[in-house]
């Protein structure tokens, strides 16, 4: 198996060994529970990895649009490919979780995500070994992993860095195939996690394809071989009788490129280092336009091409404006403020209300707005002598707050001494602006000790109970520690919400 660089696949390979760890063990009820919840929390890693592998192809397919080339392209598509391959193994494999969770009896009473025939080991072996599945599942883990790095030209660092792969079996053991040693004797409850580590792996590996598009992208050479005027104003919206001001260049402009003459309206400007400053007085109300025009040598080519274009900008009156200090949102159980204006009002002649909001003058022009239900209609109207105007903004909820141990520590590798001396979950805002806390209501805290049985706890509060303190100060090196459903209230909040879980191994 090979040795993972991203903190994410490291821990659900560890949670991996964890889990063939504990089936040497006569385990309980309890730890039959446990691999579901190990299966969940890959699920959980799975979707983090297919949002970033999302992200990362409408980057890529940005900078293939801004830069079109057959290269580019290509990248883009390989990308996708690499996608919609291991999207493709995933669905095949969901079908066999559905296959194992209907010949296990299908949902449990207490629970209908785990089925009911959870310890049974002679149907897995049937199903994958008798019945040949195993040998069907190798085939495609092969054959997948195949397809993935020819899109690489079969590039051999990229085939270090992919997870999903057929291990070779290890000194010593009695099976005789990697069906057998993956699947034989293997309780119903058990399957489901390896299962998921599979799906884990698959869009672990298109996670690396896509990362090696990227940066094979990101080392082409933009060469810049066309040209277009472009138009710096200090601001397209002018109040009758003040100056329209505008810095006029070549956009793109190579530093080849000699003999370069700019117009507007016909009149020649003068140049400075592919620079021209014009300017114009704002006399005429409404929309108002000008040509520029512009000779340029191409330093590709040696010919001279002319590039011109139409530019507007619009004259107004008076009008009123609205700026939203911190973000564009009002967020729910924050103080919101606001800044309105109205060029050459003073702020005592404004009125302002809201709909679907609250506001509280603050005097000079600024105001709070509160709000207690999300919606996307809310607005604020603001009227000045000559002027009315509404302006529509959303309400949200205070985004998810980040999982920590101790108000710092996301999952990780940590060791028993620093471990020990946490305390509490924290539930923190990352990059939000506003003075907001979030108060953890509780979560559910599973010790699971070096070879040994795992001990869950529920903890109310954010502060570690009595007894999860107590499991805690156990910790020793190879032991693990999950906190899982942490629940918390964010200011505004009518319930508590589930911000995900945490892991911790110890070393």
């Amino acid at each position: 198996m090979s040795i993972p660089k991203e903190p994410r696949q490291l821990m659900i390979n560890l949670m991996y060994l964890v889990l063939t760890a504990l089936l040497a063990l006569n385990v309980s009820a309890e730890v039959m529970n446990a691999f579901f919840s190990l299966d969940k929390g890959m699920k959980n890693s799975r979707d983090i990895v297919q949002r970033n592998n999302d992200a990362m192809i409408n980057g890529i397919n940005e900078q293939a649009k801004a830069y079109p080339s057959p290269k580019n392209d290509e990248l883009a598509n390989k990308a996708k490919e690499a996608q919609r391959i291991a999207d493709e193994f995933v669905t095949y494999m969901d079908g066999i979780r559905t296959k194992l969770f209907e010949i296990a009896k299908g949902p449990s009473k207490d629970n209908p995500d785990i089925p009911q025939d959870i310890r049974n080991k002679d149907v897995t072996t049937n199903l994958f070994i008798n019945e040949g599945l195993g040998n069907e599942i190798e085939s495609r883990i092969k054959e997948t992993r195949e397809k993935l790095l020819a899109l690489t030209d079969n590039n051999p660092e990229i085939a270090k860095a992919l997870p999903l792969e057929i291990e070779q079996l290890p000194p010593g053991t009695e099976m005789k195939t990697w069906a057998e040693f993956k699947f034989k004797q293997m309780p119903v409850a058990a399957v489901f996690p390896i299962v998921g580590k599979m799906q884990s792996d698959a869009k672990s590996s298109a996670s690396a394809i896509i990362n090696w598009a990227a940066e094979q992208m990101g080392k082409i050479d933009i060469k810049f071989d066309a040209f277009q005027p472009a138009v710096s104003a200090e601001k397209s919206y002018v109040i009758q009788g003040e100056k329209y001001s505008a810095d006029i260049f070549l956009s793109a402009f190579s530093t080849k490129a000699d003999n370069v003459s700019i117009s507007v309206n016909g009149s020649s400007l003068p140049v400075k280092e592919g620079l021209a400053h014009w300017e114009t007085s704002a006399s005429r109300l409404g929309e108002n336009s000008f040509n520029v025009s512009i000779n340029v040598k191409n330093p590709l080519t040696g010919e001279m091409k002319n590039y011109s274009k139409e530019f507007k900008y619009e004259v107004g009156q008076r009008s009123v404006a609205v700026q939203l200090d911190k973000m564009n949102v009002f967020y729910i159980g924050v103080d919101n403020p606001i800044s309105v204006s109205a060029a050459g009002v003073s702020s005592n002649d404004l009125k302002v209300s809201g709909s679907g909001v609250s506001l509280s003058n603050k005097g000079g022009g600024h105001y709070i707005v509160t709000a207690t239900t999300p919606t996307n209609d809310a607005s604020i109207t603001v009227s000045a002598p000559g002027v009315s105007q509404t302006f529509k903004y959303r309400v949200k909820r205070i985004p998810d707050p980040v999982p920590m141990l101790g108000a710092k520590h996301k999952s990780k590798q940590m060791g028993n001494g620093e471990f020990k001396a946490q305390t509490f979950v924290d539930g923190v805002l990352e990059s939000f602006d506003f003075d907001a806390r979030c108060e953890i209501v509780g979560f559910e805290f599973t010790y699971l000790p070096k070879r040994q049985d795992p001990i869950v706890r529920t903890n109310g509060g954010k502060r570690f109970s009595g007894d999860v303190t107590e499991q805690v100060n156990k910790a020793k090196p190879g032991d693990a520690y999950f906190f899982d459903d942490i629940k918390c209230k964010c200011p505004g909040d009518a319930a508590a919400r589930n911000i995900g879980g945490l892991a911790f191994k110890i070393k």
